[in-house]
């Protein structure tokens, strides 16, 4: 597979991967199967040892993305955001390719392919080598979706949002009380305590920052999606 480190954010259903590099970890972004799939593979720099966000669709692209090579990286841990299907039809293949361990919240675990080595929620952290990511519980889209926060001590932060937060955005919700929930959590536990800066990897799309969407906070809550 081609891999370009000019990271802007965007990838097209079967083109390459993209690559963000940052002093202790790396961020590839490459999109898999018919609804366009976001999957991330964060690799810590000191260590090798990758996790991979949403096992989706296409377990062969996402050996690719990973590699062949001595140098490959050692993937340690599958962490799936949420229940819906797209995110992981793979999640089978790859976890018993690698021998990964897999992540989950209690909520959403019950339809996944295989049982969850891990169970996680609001506040625990899940390690990737020498880096840790913080789980946010993010109530509505499903019941047991999650975000996974990386705080870069040399730069913006960076929030892997599965389908919980867009550009444009909370994600679908089935109710009014969902779409409650949802943008609570997101407004709370999202936009109230972290900065403008933030960079957000959504699982469809494009990236985008918290400062280019807060302005729109009020408009989403009016219309109701």
């Amino acid at each position: 597979m081609d891999l370009v480190d000019d990271y802007t954010g965007h990838v097209e259903p079967g083109g390459p991967a993209a690559r963000r590099s940052l002093p202790a970890l790396t961020i590839t972004k490459v999109s898999v199967g018919p609804y366009d799939n976001n999957a991330y593979l964060l690799t810590c720099t000191a260590t090798q040892e990758a996790l991979l966000i949403d096992a989706a669709a296409d377990p062969q692209r996402l050996s690719d993305v990973i590699g062949y090579g001595k140098d490959r990286p050692t993937l340690r841990t599958i962490v799936t955001t949420h229940q819906h299907g797209d995110h992981w039809q793979a999640l089978g293949a790859t976890a018993g390719a690698f021998g990964a361990n897999t992540i989950a919240h209690e909520l959403d675990a019950s339809v996944l392919p295989v049982p969850p080595d891990r169970f996680v929620t609001q506040g625990d952290v899940v390690p990737v080598g020498e880096v840790e990511l913080e789980v946010i519980h993010l109530r509505g889209h499903t019941p047991g979706s999650i975000a996974l926060l990386y705080r870069d001590p040399s730069g913006p932060a960076h929030l892997f949002t599965g389908d919980s937060l867009f550009p444009g955005g909370v994600g679908k919700t089935g109710t009014p009380e969902a779409f409650e929930s949802l943008l609570n959590d997101v407004e709370r536990r999202v936009f109230d305590v972290l900065p403008d800066d933030t960079v957000f990897y959504p699982g469809h799309g494009d990236d985008s920052t918290l400062g280019a969407e807060r302005p729109h906070l009020g408009e989403w809550r009016a219309r109701g999606w």
